[in-house]
């Protein structure tokens, strides 16, 4: 018996240990992110500066007044708001139509969309620049939030529709019983009583979009363009200057980091949801 005392004891102790140690490697690279970006571009190069400098915010005020960072940041959440908006707008009806009203090619259609995360986006790069100047999207809001929104839609469907399918099929036949149409039983009754899912799901989008780099980087210059623009901007021939890099980098995370953590209760909902029955 004290050798399981003392097995347990050591357990509630090495555990959470092991978890803050854990999360302390995963957090170190934004924490050294912030501390850079109080150093001069200088400073930022040198070992001796490595955690002792006189902080800076000489590249804060140069990110707002020689790069329009308010700019970038306007841009980020027109398109990642927009996009999360039009995805969930697609994909409730998706996901409400597959889960209860399913066929056999539900499976097959799930899968197949699925697979389309898979394609490399290199592959179509060149084709995509090529029809949106063509078109005269290039460079446009409606571009980057329609390729934000099909980019994410089949993690979204899959998300609602596994969501969906825990919600009892008598409620929603009852629905229709008392005169609901289809619109009707996903406003009145589908929507309320997966919320949280949906919510928890909508968060997971805007993060996404949010992220998304490869595609706003190369399909934007100027007028569309997020804040992944304005970090790959902060190149030169001369190198790469790490504090205005950090500076802006933790300018474009902050935001998301802030919301992720007090949103971090619907985050692992959203991510476990489904998983175990």
């Amino acid at each position: 018996m004290a050798i399981v005392a003392q097995h347990t004891k050591f357990s509630k102790i090495a555990w959470p240990v092991l978890a803050w140690v854990v999360a302390l490697i995963f957090f170190f690279p934004i924490f050294y992110m912030v501390l850079t970006s109080f150093k001069t571009d200088a400073d930022a190069v040198k070992p001796e500066f490595l955690f002792s400098f006189t902080p800076t915010l000489e590249n804060y005020a140069n990110m707002t007044e020689n790069y329009d960072y308010w700019r970038f940041a306007r841009n980020s959440v027109i398109t990642a708001v927009s996009a999360t908006i039009f995805t969930l707008v697609v994909a409730v009806p998706c996901a409400y139509a597959m889960a209860f009203n399913p066929t056999r090619a539900t499976k097959d259609i799930l899968m197949w969309m699925l697979s389309t995360k898979m394609l490399p986006a290199a592959a179509v790069l060149y084709p995509m620049i090529f029809m949106t100047k063509a078109a005269g999207l290039y460079d446009t809001h409606f571009l980057i939030i329609m390729v934000l929104s099909l980019i994410n839609l089949p993690i979204v469907i899959w998300m609602l529709f596994t969501y969906f399918k825990d919600i009892p099929k008598d409620i929603i036949e009852a629905g229709k019983m008392d005169g609901l149409n289809t619109w009707g039983e996903v406003r009145e009754i589908l929507i309320p009583l997966a919320w949280g899912g949906i919510a928890s799901t909508a968060l997971l989008c805007f993060i996404f979009c949010w992220n998304e780099a490869y595609w706003t980087v190369r399909l934007t210059t100027t007028d569309a363009a997020t804040l992944s623009k304005l970090i790959e901007g902060n190149r030169a021939p001369e190198g790469l200057f790490f504090g205005r890099l950090s500076a802006v980098s933790t300018a474009a995370v902050g935001p998301i980091v802030v919301l992720g953590w007090f949103c971090q209760k619907q985050l692992v909902q959203g991510l476990t949801f489904g998983a175990v029955k």
